[in-house]
């Protein structure tokens, strides 16, 4: 029902405004006529001190991938310095290629740093939305402070986009999604005896480009993308359910074609700062990037689904995940293991290293936070679910120790995936407290997700009471992470909508907490 009252209302935008295909046109690309070609929208992103992406993809049916024709069309886009276009200081044109589904990557140079600037894309008569986006502050500048919303896991099905109204509106310097921007499934198909089965499932890829046209149709989606330059990198849904590396959880034997198959939808629907292969083969994209906010901080946006070690001790005769005694699974144990691959763990170091930024935060996809079932009173202990950190405990230390090493300056770790609210400190033995020979290196802030559900907030209590490493948990509403970074302190709210299932929903503050430089401890705001 709640995807049929998407699809109506978005029909009715489109219908309200046949006539607004023309020159001139701001608006939400879903209420343009159907002939539009801006139906997805634009956006920016990976942005430097002078120069930043910016992104669309010519399509006038979002629900028809046939209503474009198979030729190459060139688009034009402009960047200006006020939103009606009198101060363009940027100017070309791009090919929308139908090899890379008529999409659009345009590296917009010659801007000056620190500072708003409004672009367009111009097909025929039709003018795009207008998106707003900002350059990075130069490298030796120290910005007073960047509003940054961090969002992840966005299932079409199970809500409206009503947070991405809010993202938009807050007028952020900078969006970092964590993953999950669409779902290779649908809704649920019940069976008897009652169990739920994924269904419309993406394996090829037109069907993944299809999953990316229906969820870019949606307004507020395009407004949180017009709103601000975004910062992304996927988890597993982008792919498969719980995938690692080369296996996925069906041990399928033709995996490697749906990964490069997925791998290439999102390189086509997302502000890279990424070359498409020469060669037009997408088996694999280096996904990990820094992205510096001049000295104020350095993101080290990380990848941790294409290169680590397959889960452990997953069920017989599948892949993906499961729920383990620490003792029974001896592969937990294994130092050889990985979760980013021994080329971007050294990467990780060199970037923390040679970091002056004030504070360093890691941008990645899953808690590092220790989640027991069990309370945990000496090291080996517990039950833990294996699809993240906590199935990779070796190596979740080594990224610690390499923290620790680096002197880099605030370490701060933000997390998704798992459709729940949590404000941690890591440390690296989680079954003792903290102590001079066991500090806290680093503050976590997980945020919820934008519609993906999750369990009853009674079980994140009692999971948050079993480890006392975790401050706060709520997961019983959708949302989004709100950071203000300045040089003195940061300050992370945890943004809760009031009905995930109203498009038009308000929102609350459900927690905030504060840190301080040079102090990785959290504070209750």
């Amino acid at each position: 029902m709640l995807e049929a009252r998407r699809t109506f209302l978005l029909d009715c935008a489109r219908l309200a405004a046949l006539g607004s295909a023309g020159a001139g046109f701001t608006g939400s690309a879903a209420a343009a006529g159907p002939s539009y070609p801006f139906s997805l929208g634009v956006a920016s992103g990976s942005p430097l001190p002078n120069a930043v992406i910016l992104w669309t993809r010519i399509l006038p049916d979002p629900l028809n991938a046939a209503s474009n024709p198979a030729l190459a069309l060139t688009v034009r886009w402009e960047v200006a310095e006020d939103e009606a276009f009198r101060m363009v200081v940027a100017k070309g044109g791009a090919v929308a290629s139908p090899a890379l589904a008529h999409s659009v990557h345009v590296d917009a140079t010659g801007l000056r740093p620190d500072r708003p600037y409004w672009y367009r894309f111009m097909l025929g008569n039709a003018v795009s939305p207008v998106g707003r986006t900002r350059t990075a502050p130069a490298p030796d500048a120290m910005p007073s402070m960047l509003k940054l919303v961090v969002a992840s896991c966005q299932h079409w099905e199970f809500g409206h986009y009503a947070a991405h109204r809010h993202i938009a509106a807050a007028a952020p310097d900078l969006v970092a999604f964590l993953g999950d921007y669409i779902y290779e499934w649908g809704p649920y198909q019940l069976r008897h005896p009652p169990r739920a089965i994924r269904s419309s499932e993406s394996f090829t890829l037109a069907q993944y480009r299809a999953r990316y046209a229906q969820y870019k149709s949606d307004p507020d989606l395009q407004s949180a993308h017009h709103a601000a330059p975004w910062i992304v990198t996927w988890d597993d849904h982008e792919v498969a359910n719980d995938y690692a590396g080369d296996i996925d959880e069906r041990l399928s034997k033709d995996f490697a074609a749906r990964r490069a198959a997925a791998y290439q939808a999102f390189y086509e629907h997302m502000p890279l700062r990424l070359p498409a292969p020469k060669d037009g083969r997408f088996g694999s994209i280096r996904m990990y990037q820094r992205v510096d906010w001049g000295r104020l901080a350095r993101f080290h946006v990380l990848d941790d689904r294409q290169y680590r070690s397959p889960l452990p001790c997953s069920k017989p005769g599948r892949g993906g995940s499961n729920v383990v005694p620490a003792r029974a699974c001896e592969a937990l144990r294994d130092p050889s293991r990985t979760m980013l691959g021994g080329e971007q763990e050294a990467w990780l170091a060199q970037g923390l290293s040679s970091s002056r930024a004030r504070w360093n935060i890691l941008a990645q996809q899953t808690p590092m936070a220790q989640s027991s079932g069990v309370p945990v009173r000496f090291p080996g202990d517990g039950r833990f679910w294996t699809d993240g950190w906590d199935g990779y405990p070796l190596a979740r230390r080594r990224l610690l120790d390499t923290l620790l090493k680096s002197g880099a300056g605030n370490p701060l770790v933000l997390a998704g995936d798992v459709h729940t609210f949590y404000a941690s400190e890591l440390r690296r033995d989680f079954s003792r407290p903290a102590s001079k020979s066991n500090p806290v290196i680093a503050p976590e802030f997980c945020g919820t997700s934008i519609t993906s559900s999750s369990r009853p907030q009674a079980r994140t209590q009692e999971n948050v009471e079993r480890n006392p490493h975790m401050l706060y948990g709520r997961s019983d509403r959708r949302g989004y992470m709100l950071l203000e970074v300045t040089p003195q302190a940061a300050k992370a709210r945890f943004m809760g909508l009031d009905d995930v299932r109203d498009a038009r929903s308000g929102q609350t503050q459900l927690a905030a907490f504060s840190l301080d430089a040079g102090r990785p401890r959290v504070e209750r705001a």
